[in-house]
């Protein structure tokens, strides 16, 4: 789940408990192209105001203008850009479709009780019951996905991937706040104490140990990563011993080009064979001429999405003077 679908249900809680009224808005379907995905979340509150996004801005305003046309516990759905001139107005990319799942009257009750699962780390599977409105909850996968029968609407919560960080820098604590704006659960080790102790990255979890047990505590699976941003050769080398033959989907290293080939030459002195070492990402991230942890932490970032999303970007050559060592 995503930072801003977190901050839906939690606005959501606040308002209902406040004795306001809330449409609960969750993408069901979508055909074609969409601008957002099955699963994403909306809430409207009696006066109007809208917490969210079911369609990047394309017809939230006319959920809005309507929500009194939905009432009742029964769970009402709504579809758009069903036709071309739908698709026009409602600024839909062309060709798309989806289908909206609104509940008018989602009690604080069951709000607390979704947000008290996504707090736990674990993902979840939200059970709506299309003739009752009422909810259940069952563990989920990371693969599971949305599901629309004639009696049930299903949507998935909680963090989908997991990012392990060696190394509390600055960089790392950039790497954190933001991760966990698209979806990732955040673990951390530094076995330094200076750097444990300026750590403030408040939603990350830290793993106690050296980085090598870190990794093995961890269980990397598919939908891992592990990044090395110590500047420590001693713990960034450690980790990715382990990591490099782990589960782990992406693994990546802080340096520079000239860092990151000697890091090639030291871990080849161990029992990795050539195709673990080549699945090193190092210098990682895309190359945008960062300097600064934040910039750092971007292109990090950027390089992440676009491989979860199975984007294949063209490395640019590392520009002159680019310093990550």
């Amino acid at each position: 789940m995503q930072s801003l679908d977190l901050d839906v249900l939690e606005r959501a809680l606040e308002w209902r408990r406040l004795g306001r009224r809330v449409w609960l808005l969750t993408v069901a379907q979508t055909f074609g192209a969409s601008p957002r995905p099955p699963g994403s979340l909306a809430a409207i509150r009696d006066d109007g105001i809208l917490v969210g996004s079911v369609s990047g801005g394309c017809i939230e305003d006319d959920l809005v203008a309507h929500r009194d046309d939905f009432t009742g516990v029964k769970p009402h759905f709504a579809r758009y850009g069903v036709t071309a001139d739908e698709a026009r107005r409602f600024g839909l990319p062309c060709g798309g479709e989806l289908e909206i799942i609104i509940e008018p009257e989602v009690d604080a009750d069951s709000i607390a009780a979704l947000l008290a699962h996504i707090c736990t780390g674990r993902i979840v599977a939200r059970h709506v019951d299309l003739a009752t409105g009422a909810w259940s909850f069952d563990p989920a996968h990371p693969n599971d996905e949305c599901e629309r029968t004639a009696t049930r609407f299903t949507s998935v919560h909680g963090p989908r991937w997991r990012m392990l960080v060696i190394g509390a820098s600055e960089i790392a604590h950039y790497l954190a706040e933001v991760a966990a704006t698209v979806d990732y659960q955040v673990f951390v080790c530094d076995p330094r104490e200076e750097y444990r102790t300026a750590w403030r990255a408040k939603d990350s979890k830290w793993i106690e140990g050296m980085p090598d047990d870190a990794v093995l505590a961890f269980k990397p699976d598919g939908h891992s990563v592990i990044l090395t941003v110590s500047h420590d050769p001693k713990l960034d080398d450690m980790a990715l011993l382990e990591a490099l033959r782990s589960d782990a989907y992406y693994v990546g290293a802080v340096g520079s080009s000239r860092t990151s080939a000697e890091r090639r030459k030291r871990l080849a002195d161990f029992d990795l064979t050539a195709q673990q070492i080549a699945r090193l990402r190092g210098p990682v991230g895309l190359a945008i001429g960062s300097r600064t942890p934040p910039e750092i932490a971007l292109a990090i970032l950027a390089d992440l999405v676009a491989s979860r999303n199975g984007i294949v970007l063209e490395k640019v050559a590392e520009e002159a003077g680019r310093k990550r060592a």
